[in-house]
């Protein structure tokens, strides 16, 4: 597959390419462009071109063209939702999932952008300002980047793309190097809905090369990230050169509080769906699972039952549960995090084995509150790290002592306990007997610490994508 840039497919300037692979067979499946500064300059220069018309269409204009494209990806659903199995690893039926969310969201987003009403100052409200009356509205920022990672996609271009090109900005999108295929095809939907050239363009390639060159071109005027912390910074330091509005969605190491009085059975089920989903490759998935002793043994028992019934196999059977992870080399990643745990006094209680890309699901327990897995060390796999605690003053300190605030939840009975224990964790969401794996497209969703700046979602993200005018009407009375 190739680039789309300014409406059109093209190869990178000098006709390198990357192959993409299947993780799970090993086998490529396409190639695709390795692009490089050069083509990044072309599609900012288009994209800036672009922007100067698409600013003044008309919003109920914009979502006729993205209702359009909804009904594009209907009609295509089975082929986004296979190339995204096969290019990810993901589970089948989560890939339709996937597929599915995008009406969800794009719906939702072009509502929200119905009523991007500006306020009323009225005159008199400031002394001195009797006969003045002020208002607000909103503009777009302009060209805009969105970096998106592997593990969701088509996720990440519903929460970017469409807000951003709504509110009358343009969009280059750099997706992950490792599976971009099905962006690809949605970038092409969208044009074949209508969308005129320039408005959403795509570049795949290395982030070092064709991702660095986009964010630290001056006329990138907004940067949306969203990917590892360590690549975020460099993100925003690139930004900041030119003052590109900038936000980040990173790392995060949750944390999974189960108090003495919790309904076991539950926090088990949500075990399930809030750190296996996607074989573990969630950054909001819960990843420190902190424990009282009183029911550590009932909750490690049923855990590993549970776990144990998981049919791990070929993402494209509809049976499978776990796939596998994005590479082979992230697996590797992933056991040598196993290693390192039980080095530092984790004890292996299930799983633990892998083949290729496919690491088995795996529990460990009676790991310290010291250890790296209990504090910064975020392992990106179908992992559960169980750390005992005493009381649940000891499992909020535990949870707080990560540089990571993304998300966290607690499972208690205590409606009172729980509100204060979320009321006293430090990250940007909190779930009240859920697994903190929950993200619904209307919320705003980001973290604290160096688990973000900034907020996405249907309430948030046009605060994100445009900025405020201020218009003063003096001497009007």
């Amino acid at each position: 597959m190739q680039n789309i840039i300014n409406g059109k497919f093209c190869d990178a300037s000098n006709k390198a390419t990357i192959k993409i692979v299947n993780p799970y067979t090993g086998r490529v499946i396409d190639t695709v462009p390795n692009s490089t500064e050069k083509d990044a300059k072309r599609a900012v220069e288009y994209a800036l071109k672009a922007q100067k018309t698409w600013k003044n269409v008309p919003v109920h204009e914009k979502t006729k063209i993205l209702y359009k494209f909804l009904k594009l990806v209907d009609e295509n659903k089975d082929d986004l939702a296979k190339t995204l199995c096969k290019e990810t690893g993901k589970p089948i039926t989560q890939a339709y999932g996937e597929i599915a969310n995008i009406r969800i969201s794009f719906e939702a987003f072009c509502e929200k952008a119905k009523h991007l009403y500006g306020n009323v100052i009225p005159a008199g409200t400031e002394a001195g300002q009797e006969k003045t009356l002020q208002f607000t509205i909103r503009e777009p920022l302009g060209v805009m980047l969105a970096i998106i990672p592997f593990n969701f996609p088509c996720d990440l271009f519903d929460q970017k793309v469409a807000p951003a090109i709504l509110a009358g900005n343009t969009i280059i999108v750099k997706p992950p190097h490792q599976n971009p295929l099905t962006l690809i095809k949605l970038t092409k939907l969208l044009h074949d809905a209508g969308l005129p050239n320039g408005v959403v363009q795509i570049l795949t390639g290395d982030g070092a090369i064709v991702g660095n060159a986009l964010a630290k071109n001056e006329n990138v005027h907004g940067i949306t990230f969203t990917g590892s912390t360590a690549v975020g910074k460099l993100t925003y330091l690139n930004g900041a050169e030119h003052l590109a509005h900038v936000a980040l969605e990173l790392g995060g190491n949750d944390a999974f509080i189960v108090l003495k009085d919790a309904d076991i059975d539950l926090a088990v089920k949500e075990v399930v769906w809030g750190r296996m989903y996607n074989t573990g490759q969630v950054c909001c998935a819960s990843k420190r699972f902190i424990v009282e002793k009183e029911v550590l043994k009932e909750f490690e028992e049923k855990v590993v039952n549970t776990i144990s019934k998981l049919i791990v196999g070929n993402p494209m059977d509809k049976k499978t549960d776990i796939g596998c992870l994005v590479t082979k080399g992230a697996c590797e990643k992933a056991v040598k995090q196993i290693e390192k745990v039980v080095e530092q006094g984790g004890r292996i209680i299930y799983g633990g084995q892998s083949s290729g890309a496919v690491l088995q699901p795996t529990v460990i327990t009676d790991i310290p509150k010291t250890a790296d897995v209990a504090l910064d060390e975020e392992i990106f796999a179908p992992v559960v790290s169980i750390i005992p605690c005493e009381n649940a003053q000891e499992a909020i300190e535990i949870a707080n002592a990560s540089c990571y605030g993304l998300c966290g939840c607690v499972f208690t009975r205590d409606m009172k306990t729980a509100f204060e224990i979320c009321s006293k964790l430090e990250c940007g969401g909190t779930v009240i007997n859920g697994a903190s794996f929950h993200r619904s497209f209307e919320m705003p969703f980001g973290g604290y610490k160096l688990s973000g700046i900034g907020t996405e979602g249907v309430m948030s993200t046009f605060d994100q994508v445009t900025k405020t005018k201020t218009i003063t009407l003096k001497n009007i009375f």
